[in-house]
Protein backbone atom coordinates (compact mmCIF):
# COMPACT_ATOMS: atom_id res chain seq x y z
CA UNK A 1 0.00 0.00 0.00
CA UNK A 2 3.19 1.98 0.54
CA UNK A 3 4.21 1.97 -2.77
CA UNK A 4 0.66 2.61 -4.43
CA UNK A 5 0.65 6.15 -3.31
CA UNK A 6 4.00 7.26 -5.59
CA UNK A 7 2.46 5.54 -8.72
CA UNK A 8 -0.88 7.31 -8.11
CA UNK A 9 0.71 10.27 -7.85
CA UNK A 10 3.29 9.95 -10.93
CA UNK A 11 0.14 8.66 -12.70
CA UNK A 12 -1.40 11.99 -12.31
CA UNK A 13 0.91 14.08 -13.08
CA UNK A 14 1.47 12.52 -16.68
CA UNK A 15 -1.95 12.85 -17.11
CA UNK A 16 -2.39 16.05 -16.01
CA UNK A 17 0.90 17.05 -18.01
CA UNK A 18 -0.50 15.35 -21.41
CA UNK A 19 -4.15 16.72 -21.34
CA UNK A 20 -3.43 20.10 -19.96
CA UNK A 21 -5.50 22.85 -21.60
CA UNK A 22 -2.85 24.92 -23.35
CA UNK A 23 -1.10 21.51 -24.68
CA UNK A 24 -4.36 20.42 -26.13
CA UNK A 25 -4.12 19.81 -30.10
CA UNK A 26 -7.69 20.72 -30.55
CA UNK A 27 -7.13 24.43 -29.69
CA UNK A 28 -4.77 26.05 -32.02
CA UNK A 29 -4.43 29.16 -33.46
CA UNK A 30 -5.59 30.04 -36.76
CA UNK A 31 -3.28 29.88 -39.76
CA UNK A 32 -3.25 33.32 -41.55
CA UNK A 33 -2.26 32.85 -45.60
CA UNK A 34 1.47 33.80 -44.62
CA UNK A 35 1.54 30.75 -42.25
CA UNK A 36 0.24 28.45 -45.22
CA UNK A 37 2.66 29.64 -47.56
CA UNK A 38 5.86 29.71 -45.36
CA UNK A 39 4.83 25.82 -44.94
CA UNK A 40 4.57 25.36 -48.49
CA UNK A 41 7.31 26.95 -49.35
CA UNK A 42 9.81 24.53 -46.87
CA UNK A 43 7.74 21.69 -48.43
CA UNK A 44 8.82 22.96 -51.96
CA UNK A 45 12.42 23.35 -50.96
CA UNK A 46 12.62 20.22 -49.27
CA UNK A 47 11.04 18.82 -52.29
CA UNK A 48 13.76 20.04 -54.64
CA UNK A 49 16.41 19.27 -52.12
CA UNK A 50 14.93 15.69 -52.65
CA UNK A 51 15.25 16.08 -56.40
CA UNK A 52 18.24 16.67 -56.59
CA UNK A 53 19.60 14.19 -54.27
CA UNK A 54 17.33 11.24 -56.38
CA UNK A 55 19.02 12.77 -59.50
CA UNK A 56 22.20 12.67 -58.66
CA UNK A 57 21.67 8.75 -57.13
CA UNK A 58 20.59 7.93 -60.69
CA UNK A 59 17.17 7.55 -59.77
CA UNK A 60 15.66 9.98 -62.57
CA UNK A 61 16.25 10.44 -66.08
CA UNK A 62 17.58 13.85 -67.35
CA UNK A 63 13.66 15.00 -68.81
CA UNK A 64 12.37 14.10 -66.14
CA UNK A 65 14.69 15.71 -63.62
CA UNK A 66 14.50 18.81 -65.78
CA UNK A 67 10.64 19.04 -66.23
CA UNK A 68 10.16 18.44 -62.36
CA UNK A 69 12.81 20.62 -61.10
CA UNK A 70 11.08 23.77 -63.38
CA UNK A 71 7.40 22.66 -62.58
CA UNK A 72 8.54 22.98 -58.48
CA UNK A 73 10.73 26.30 -58.94
CA UNK A 74 7.75 28.13 -61.15
CA UNK A 75 5.61 27.06 -57.79
CA UNK A 76 8.48 28.21 -55.34
CA UNK A 77 8.48 31.29 -57.30
CA UNK A 78 4.50 31.63 -57.18
CA UNK A 79 4.63 31.21 -53.29
CA UNK A 80 7.48 33.37 -52.43
CA UNK A 81 6.09 36.13 -54.87
CA UNK A 82 2.58 35.94 -53.17
CA UNK A 83 4.45 35.48 -49.44
CA UNK A 84 6.15 39.00 -50.45
CA UNK A 85 2.60 40.68 -51.26
CA UNK A 86 1.40 39.76 -48.03
CA UNK A 87 3.90 41.17 -45.62
CA UNK A 88 4.18 44.91 -45.66
CA UNK A 89 7.05 46.79 -46.81
CA UNK A 90 10.05 47.03 -43.98
CA UNK A 91 9.55 50.51 -41.97
CA UNK A 92 12.63 52.60 -44.11
CA UNK A 93 10.70 51.89 -47.43
CA UNK A 94 7.21 53.11 -46.51
CA UNK A 95 6.25 56.69 -47.46
CA UNK A 96 5.17 59.56 -44.21
CA UNK A 97 1.81 59.95 -44.75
Amino acid sequence: MNGLLPIIVLTLGIFAYMFWPEKNPFVQRDKTRADYLRERKDVIYDNLRDLNFEYLAGKHPEPDYAEQRAALEDEAAQVVAELEGLSPPPARLRKNA
